[in-house]
């Protein structure tokens, strides 16, 4: 039974590469980061490619780099996520440019260092409308046409600290669980359906978000952070695979497994002292 299963989850996998080779992947926070070197990984593939980010210029660098180096059509859509109209003006980009999505990667999001009252309330409420709503919105509006079609796949990023809650990142952490029992969720809904949904979770990485967030400083990232690249080929090579969940990392693997041992109030404590 188990070397049948094998076998089947591999020939899934491949019937995944071949589908959505040359197909389109659009993926959010593309221009830096995770999502940058995402975005050199589908291409790699001979997909064709929708970036979005708020920065154009960036974006427009990044689809010329694209299209030289792999052949493939890389567009380009400035959105910022943080407003809620966000969304459903990239379907709407879509709808008039005739693009179908294959692949979503939602991988945009951000955190923020510091204590619940000593961050404005803005910052906060903008951090959710990132990483929990406009996730939310890209799905729905982007899911039926997939399983209308029935093939398509979902990348959503979250976090290790999606398994925890995180003193001085409080609202970062409790996005980021939302990130991971979402896209569990979904991943239950859909199956059988032709579309394949992954949660990627890294523990800390180099990328020029941690350091807009104040959190190159702290303990957990003097223990070591990720190259961003590593991760996103992890994430990219687990959702051709087929993975529910990948998390980058042997350290992060414990770090994760450990968490699920320790009591909750012990972890959060330990949580704290690491964002410090």
């Amino acid at each position: 039974m188990t070397g049948s299963g094998n076998t089947a989850r591999a020939a899934d996998a491949m019937d995944l590469l071949r589908r959505h080779r040359g197909g389109t992947v659009l993926i959010t926070g593309a221009s830096s980061g995770i999502g940058r070197q995402l975005a050199r990984q589908f291409a790699s593939d001979g997909a064709n490619l929708v970036l979005v980010a708020r920065t154009a210029a960036r974006l427009g660098e990044l689809a010329v780099e694209l299209a030289a180096t792999y052949g493939v059509r890389a567009q380009v859509v400035p959105s910022d996520l943080s407003r809620p109209a966000g969304p459903a003006q990239i379907a709407q980009a879509l709808a008039q440019r005739h693009v179908e999505v294959d692949v979503l990667v939602n991988n945009a999001g951000f955190g923020a260092l510091g204590r619940v009252a000593g961050i404005g309330v803005e910052r906060q409420l903008e951090m959710i409308e990132v990483n929990v709503a406009a996730l939310t919105r890209l799905t729905a509006l982007l899911l039926p046409g997939m399983l209308e079609r029935r093939c398509g796949a979902i990348l959503n990023v979250a976090s290790t600290a999606a398994f925890q809650a995180g003193p001085n990142q409080a609202v970062y952490f409790a996005t980021k669980a939302y990130v991971l029992s979402f896209t569990q969720a979904l991943a239950e809904e859909v199956r059988g359906s032709g579309v394949r949904v992954c949660c990627l979770a890294p523990g800390p990485t180099d990328t020029p978000g941690a350091a807009l967030a104040g959190m190159e400083g702290t303990r957990l990232f003097r223990w070591g952070a990720m190259d961003a690249g590593r991760v996103a080929r992890a994430g990219h090579r687990g959702l051709r695979q087929g993975k529910g969940l990948v998390v980058p990392g042997l350290r992060n693997r414990i770090l994760v497994f450990s968490v699920r041992l320790l009591p909750r109030d012990l972890a959060t404590r330990i949580a704290g002292y690491l964002q410090a």
